[in-house]
């Protein structure tokens, strides 16, 4: 019978040294790790990558040919997901800084201890493990649908796309590990973490903090709390947010604000599991469960140096990605009624009917504030409606299509044009003429939908149809 490797895919040993390399296989082999290659020249480690694929590499910095920074960089350039593990000889802060920047999982120095590198090598394969399953959960959403709806009460969607990342947070709910997620403003992130909370079945409280614009001080303050006479003013001891989220969720907003110190100190309570409340000498363990969450791309933030990589890697262990509004457009009819409805009660309206205009309206518009902006919308044309139907030109003013135009009716100087110009230049009539043709292929064929789209009165873009003879759609007419 073949014997079952562990882990499946190499577990990489590089440095020159052979006597370390025996050394390391050595102490892995004897805690359970059979699948172990030594790689004693530089120069062959990227090919081996490709032909037999790895688990994670151990890297030792200082070699001949190819110093292990410099392959450190290949590695992580190639394999950005592997996890390298950094070995030094020195204790050279800059040189493990460096490491670090450059996206080293971990590092340890020599001479080696057996409990340090197994820690190391555990974590680096259980982040591993945890990548590989998120990817596996990711590649089977398609076929997926929550199997616990009441989880997600808080949500208005039929939606694919976002039912099946309601499935994926059924899956992630268990785990004890991070969860980023990520989506445009307004999008709901916080209503996904409380989701996130419910599905975990744990027994504490669920703590948010919006980190935005937060110093380091106050940041550390507010998630470890301190003890009486940590600082000027101090006289009483306060608990941190962590402790308040014990046996829960601890949920941190827009993380992607938060200072390159900040993140060393949440980096450190995701490693340890522990913390210094602000004067304390005793560290405090934690057992809450960290999900964050920003509007930022963070792979960007990377590439610039404002966000740690290491950090990135432990909060990246589930990532739930949110689309925006623009690109679930198939909510509106369930969105818009909900919203309706909570706004009639909030101002002790009578319920309004919606016109099946307002949903033509609402898909030519690009929502950068997403289901947020669309509640903003409805609450404020609520809360000026009279009759029974609601009015479409609350929504027109909001969305910067009101048919009242300023007397000049020119564009802000500031704005990017949205038009697209060939080689030859169109007339001003096939220009006029195409315009009011996409306008009203937009508007369904609603002429005074059409007109707001392009900031015409209807009047005007109906005489424009009938001097130019622009066909109408069959189910529509004049009288739209």
């Amino acid at each position: 019978m073949k014997e079952l490797l562990q882990p499946d895919q190499p577990i990489v040993l590089v440095d020159d040294d052979v006597d370390v390399s025996r050394a390391v296989a050595r102490i892995l082999t004897i805690n359970g790790y059979n699948n172990v290659v030594a790689v004693n020249d530089s120069r062959k480690v990227l090919s081996l990558l490709h032909e037999k694929g790895a688990s994670l590499v151990f890297l030792d910095i200082t070699m001949p040919y190819m110093q292990g920074d410099k392959l450190l960089e290949e590695i992580v350039s190639h394999y950005p997901h592997l996890p390298v593990i950094m070995a030094t000889a020195t204790e050279s802060i800059d040189m493990v800084v460096g490491c670090m920047k450059k996206g080293a999982f971990d590092y340890i120095t020599k001479p080696l201890s057996s409990g340090r590198l197994l820690a190391c090598i555990s974590g680096a394969l259980e982040v591993r493990e945890l990548r590989r399953e998120n990817e596996a959960l990711r590649g089977k959403e398609q076929d997926k649908l929550p199997k616990q709806p009441d989880l997600f009460y808080d949500s208005v969607t039929d939606n694919r796309e976002i039912l099946n990342i309601f499935h994926y947070i059924e899956q992630i709910g268990p785990s004890a590990q991070p969860v980023l997620i990520s989506g445009e403003t307004g999008v709901g992130k916080e209503l996904a973490a409380h989701a996130v909370h419910r599905a975990s079945g744990r027994s504490g409280r669920f703590v948010a903090v919006n980190v935005a614009g937060i110093d380091d001080d106050v940041f550390a303050d507010t998630l470890f709390g301190h003890v009486r006479g940590a600082y000027t003013g101090a006289t009483t001891s306060r608990e941190g947010q962590i402790l308040k989220a014990s046996s829960g969720t601890l949920f941190l907003d827009e993380i992607g604000d938060l200072s390159l110190k900040s993140q060393v100190k949440l980096l450190r309570l995701l490693q340890e599991k522990e913390f210094y409340p602000l004067g304390a000498d005793i560290p405090q363990t934690s057992d809450a469960r960290i999900i964050v969450a920003t509007n930022r791309n963070v792979e960007e933030m990377l590439l610039a140096g404002t966000f740690r990589k290491d950090l990135y890697f432990r909060l990246n262990a589930h990532h739930v990605h949110l689309p925006p509004l623009r690109s679930r457009y198939d909510d509106l009819p369930l969105l818009v009624p909900h919203f309706v409805k909570l706004a009639a009660t909030e101002f002790g309206k009578k319920q309004f009917s919606v016109p099946a205009e307002l949903y033509t309206l609402l898909v030519n518009y690009s929502f950068p504030g997403n289901i947020r902006e669309l509640k903003a919308m409805i609450f404020d044309a609520v809360s000026r409606q009279q009759g029974t139907i609601l009015g479409l030109e609350p929504f027109a003013r909001n969305m910067g299509l009101s048919e009242a135009k300023d007397a000049k009716g020119k564009p802000d100087a500031a704005c990017e044009p949205h038009v697209c110009f060939g080689d030859e230049l169109p007339s001003m009539k096939e220009v006029r003429y195409r315009l009011a043709e996409e306008a009203l292929k937009r508007a369904g064929g609603n002429i005074s939908i059409a007109a707001r789209l392009i900031g015409l009165t209807r009047q005007s873009l109906s005489q424009f149809i009938r001097n130019n003879d622009i066909p109408l759609s069959p189910s529509f007419s004049e009288e739209n």
